[in-house]
């Protein structure tokens, strides 16, 4: 009996795409922290930037995430673990399958597996990581371990074989008993690994056509699971994109909302200070205040009125603090021009309300998801 250490290297002594893999990794996690992401922890407004796996998002024509989700992490220790357990697999697999078995399976399990997610967690769960396609990987394993079995050492076998199951069901347990972690994209990655390492598989010690009946059998199971998956896929609960605009405009308001409330208070100071007539007052905050206060309500009027986008309510409330604002304002200047103290108060009262009620500057976005 061989070992499978030899068995392995004479067949394939060279292992590119491990090494690829891990690098290409590497290289996304260290470009996730130049652009601002954390080294321990990585907020969701961070990955659904880089292109995590999130329902709205990848659901908005943006299925490209069910890609690029597998080289996004949430922190270093996902990463090293995730690393740490592709190298030691990795290798082993490339040099079973040959390289372009290897990717297909680590790709296949990894979009397989974020599909799942996807419909497992309704789109609602915002999700990253290499796990899932590493599952792939353990499970085209344990399909090629035990076709060669007879070629292994005995002893050999069952400690490459009932490790390797052991660390994927020790995983999956984990996976459920800990919050966060996306068992979803794990089990399907590894059924689909054990499904792909059937396909592709070379085994001598099995009867030929019997073999080809299995991985014809492997293969269309993989079709069938495919087809129901794509068909349990949710209904979007809105637009990603209608959400980033809204975001925007957020940002863009609350801004201009600072610059626009100092203008006001500096037209009052100079009024107080000078002698500049009611009229230029009046007309100044028309410009300055009422005007750009109307423009930016009709910007937040024409957003798209979606109930279910996370930002809907703070959209609303600006859109009634940027109402009230402009209101106020345009009331203090019917009251300047008018010479109508009592009117100037009660605008002053309005603007006062509106800061004290809404508050703008202290709304928090919300970002939805689960990592």
């Amino acid at each position: 009996m061989q070992s499978l250490h030899d068995f392995l290297y004479r067949r394939v002594p060279r292992v590119p795409v491990t090494q690829l893999l891990v690098i290409g990794n590497l290289v996304v996690f260290i470009a996730m922290l130049a652009g601002g992401a954390g080294l321990w922890h990585s907020s969701n407004s961070v990955q659904l930037a880089w292109g995590a796996n999130f329902g709205p998002a990848t659901q908005d024509g943006e299925w490209w995430r069910l890609g690029s989700a597998m080289f996004l992490h949430f922190g270093v220790i996902h990463l090293t673990l995730n690393l740490w357990a592709l190298w030691d697999g990795g290798q082993l697999v490339e040099r079973m399958y040959g390289h372009t078995r290897f990717i297909a399976i680590y790709f296949i399990s990894g979009l397989t597996g974020n599909l799942l997610s996807l419909v497992a967690h309704k789109g609602l769960a915002i999700s990253g990581g290499a796990s899932g396609a590493i599952f792939g990987i353990y499970g085209a394993l344990l399909v090629f371990l035990w076709c060669e079995r007879r070629n292994l050492h005995p002893e050999e076998f069952r400690w490459f074989f009932w490790g390797a199951a052991g660390f994927a069901l020790a995983t999956l347990i984990l996976g459920l008993l800990i919050t966060g972690i996306d068992n979803a994209a794990h089990v399907g990655g590894f059924l689909t690994g054990i499904l792909g390492g059937t396909i592709f598989t070379r085994s001598v010690d099995v009867i030929k056509p019997l073999f080809h009946r299995i991985q014809l059998f492997a293969g269309s199971i993989f079709v069938l699971a495919i087809v129901i998956l794509i068909s349990q896929i949710p209904v979007r609960p809105y637009r990603w994109s209608e959400e980033v605009m809204a975001r925007k405009e957020i940002g863009e308001f609350l801004h201009d909302d600072v610059v626009i409330s100092q203008a006001w208070q500096s037209i009052l100071n100079e009024g107080k200070r000078s002698g500049i007539s009611f009229d230029e007052l009046a007309g100044r905050l028309d410009t300055a205040v009422g005007d750009r206060y109307e423009e930016s309500f009709e910007q937040l009027s024409h957003l798209p009125p979606d109930p279910a986008l996370p930002s809907a309510a703070t959209v609303e409330m600006l859109r009634h603090y940027a109402e009230r604002r402009r209101d106020a304002s345009r009331a203090l200047a019917e009251g300047l021009r008018a010479h109508k103290p009592a009117q100037i108060r009660d605008a002053l009262e309005m603007e006062k309300q509106s800061r004290q009620l809404t508050q703008p500057d202290r709304e928090p976005i919300k970002k939805p998801g689960r990592e």
